[in-house]
């Protein structure tokens, strides 16, 4: 496995929780990194505050002579696709864009790696980042599962070095504000802050493997550095439950009765919602030397954090609260 950077990575979906962390871990190694972001999207302010440094262009995933033009122009060494509709929830409403992000659009971005090989010789590597919701009957799972699919056909019969990862539930103070992991750091936030709103949540007991992001992006890059690749689950093989995460966010707050600001609202219960998900964590210990460095409570105490320095400052995004999380792992002490 080699173990330093290589001349350019290519990193899809950049300005996402985990493009921004990976794309700072290569920039960290010297790798040169192109970010892309969607089309009409130059003003996120993500760019500004986490992205000094790497080469941010503007690229729909889903329109194969774009993502050929911009492998001829950067000539990657590494591709990244992290770029992706990434709420399960949501799905529902939008099967066909998510058929056409997840799935389509990397079977797209596999043929013109391999056409850019053909033409130039460049053997490029590709990981592909998949999600242990692979299995469920939703259109987020089964556009994932297509996009696994055609990682293994471009391996098998086109000889690309391509993975992918089938990453379990993590998360980081950069997390969007719609997911509920960050509804509930931000409604714990709030609560300390004064506020009387009740936080409203669906089913407490749904068991998840949360991770740290900047954990997750380490294993993406051992992964497209293996002499052969290989597909991995990703996760620390812990598992919590949502009622967990809600008592760890309030406990970071420094509020001991969460229960008096948390509302169960039976809109916000998905039947289709796997009740329980944890990894095991050992073939990816063996195959990369990986294991998680932050724990849940610590992973949620930095998230709180950031969101307390949030609502202080008003400042949405600050390079400050990339550093919360391993504030609190470093106060907490050892992680695993």
């Amino acid at each position: 496995m080699k173990t330093t950077g290589t001349g350019t990575a290519l990193v899809t979906g950049v300005t996402g929780q985990d493009g921004v962390y990976l794309a700072r871990l290569l920039a960290g190694e010297g790798t040169r990194v192109v970010g892309t972001i969607r089309p009409e999207s130059a003003g996120n302010p993500r760019i500004a505050a986490y992205l000094a440094g790497i080469t941010v262009v503007e690229l729909d995933i889903r329109d194969d002579s774009d993502i050929e033009a911009l492998l001829e122009r950067h000539r990657p060494d590494e591709v990244f696709n992290l770029a992706a509709f990434t709420s399960v929830g949501r799905s529902w409403d939008a099967p066909e864009t998510v058929a056409a992000t997840n799935g389509a659009a990397v079977h797209g971005l596999l043929s013109a790696v391999a056409r850019h090989r053909d033409r130039t010789g460049q053997d490029t590597r590709v990981f592909h980042a998949s999600s242990a919701q692979v299995g469920g009957d939703n259109p987020y799972a089964l556009a994932k599962a297509a996009a696994e699919e055609a990682v293994v056909e471009f391996r098998d019969r086109h000889g690309l070095h391509a993975c992918f990862a089938k990453l379990h539930n993590h998360e980081s103070p950069l997390r969007g504000a719609h997911f509920v992991t960050r509804k509930i750091t931000r409604g714990a936030a709030r609560v300390r802050a004064g506020s009387d709103a009740s936080l409203d949540l669906g089913n407490l007991e749904v068991h998840r493997d949360w991770g740290f992001a900047g954990d997750y992006v380490d294993a993406m890059r051992r992964m497209t550095r293996l002499d052969e690749p290989l597909d991995l689950e990703i996760g620390t093989g812990v598992d919590h439950s949502l009622r967990d995460l809600v008592s760890a966010a309030f406990a970071a707050a420094g509020i001991d009765d969460p229960w008096s600001h948390v509302d169960t609202d039976p809109d916000l219960l998905r039947p289709t919602d796997i009740a329980f998900q944890v990894a095991d964590p050992r073939p990816a210990r063996a195959a990369i030397g990986w294991s998680a460095t932050v724990t849940f409570e610590q992973m949620i105490a930095g998230m709180v954090a950031a969101d307390i320095e949030r609502l202080r400052t008003g400042v949405e995004e600050d390079p400050s609260y990339l550093a919360t999380t391993r504030q609190s792992a470093r106060t907490a002490g050892d992680p695993y």
